[in-house]
């Protein structure tokens, strides 16, 4: 065992900290022998085949390229469920389970009826629709890449969602959906926020494996599907329904002018539990629509 550990470690050494390559090495130990690390046995790791060891070998090769652990795998786990990912989704953040925690929260037991705007791995309808198993949950997205990921990762956890290639900015199709009648209790959305002007503060393994589509827009329109969501959702919320996003932390005060504007109610900001506001939350109550 000491031998792999050391092997990783030298090989990783420029690339992670001391904590991160130690959670490191218990994955990949976990990954290699399919066992869970506090009950492999040291000789297990001493006499390990030439296929297990390639494996390792083949990890370590792929994070020395700087791709994320989760790609290298392709699972991770969110809110305690397990998900496949593949670069044709982003990787579930923790922030994000921040925000399916508060709609958890005030969703008190009843029959919902809950959108997913931009879906991606489907870690939030997937979430969602296993917590509040009395919902319907339903997700877009328009990758249909993405979309067969949220699919395996319905069936991985057990759960029924209704998934579709939909373009929230497509909007004659949005109009087309309103007029036939489509309302929701709660629609969330993780959309893309990223401004352009932000790449050069980004972390390597994000700008070169995960999909820009889903986090990239425009810099002189920044809140462009903001914008998009929330003119529909005044349309497609019934009453009392709840609007959820997460955001830019630097565009908070922005989307809260936006909500009100659009006639949102009870608008609220929260912290993440680093301290930066990354999520918001507006109530469209009756006669509120503008």
């Amino acid at each position: 065992m000491q031998q792999l550990s050391h092997y990783i470690r030298h090989e990783l050494a420029t690339l992670y900290t001391q904590s991160e390559l130690s959670a490191l090495i218990r994955i990949i130990l976990e990954e290699v022998t399919g066992l869970v690390y506090t009950g492999i046995n040291p000789d297990k790791i001493n006499n390990l085949s030439s296929s297990e060891l390639r494996k390792a070998e083949d990890i370590v090769s792929r994070l020395k390229k700087s791709e994320p652990i989760q790609y290298v795998l392709g699972k991770t786990e969110f809110y305690g469920l397990n998900f496949k990912v593949t670069s044709d989704v982003l990787i579930p953040r923790p922030e994000t389970e921040e925000l399916v925690e508060w709609i958890v929260s005030e969703s008190v037991k009843g029959k919902y009826a809950i959108l997913d705007i931009g879906t991606g791995s489907g870690c939030i309808a997937v979430t969602l629709a296993k917590k509040l198993p009395e919902s319907k949950v339903y997700a877009w997205d328009i990758s249909d890449a993405a979309l067969s990921i949220a699919i395996e990762n319905a069936r991985l956890n057990n759960v029924t969602v209704n998934f579709r290639n939909q373009d929230v900015l497509s909007a004659d199709e949005i109009k087309l959906l309103i007029s036939k009648g489509e309302r929701y209790d709660v629609i969330v959305s993780n959309p893309p926020y990223v401004m352009e002007a932000e790449k050069e503060d980004m972390d390597e393994n994000v700008l070169c494996f995960e999909p820009h589509e889903a986090l990239f827009v425009p810099d002189e329109n920044p809140l462009l599907f903001y914008d998009a969501i929330s003119t529909m959702a005044m349309d497609m919320l019934k009453e009392n329904g709840k609007l959820y996003f997460e955001i830019n932390r630097g565009k908070g005060d922005e989307l809260c002018r936006v909500l009100k504007n659009k006639g949102f109610e009870d608008v609220e900001l929260r912290k993440d539990i680093s301290g930066n506001f990354r999520m918001i939350k507006g109530v469209k109550k009756h006669g509120s629509h503008k």
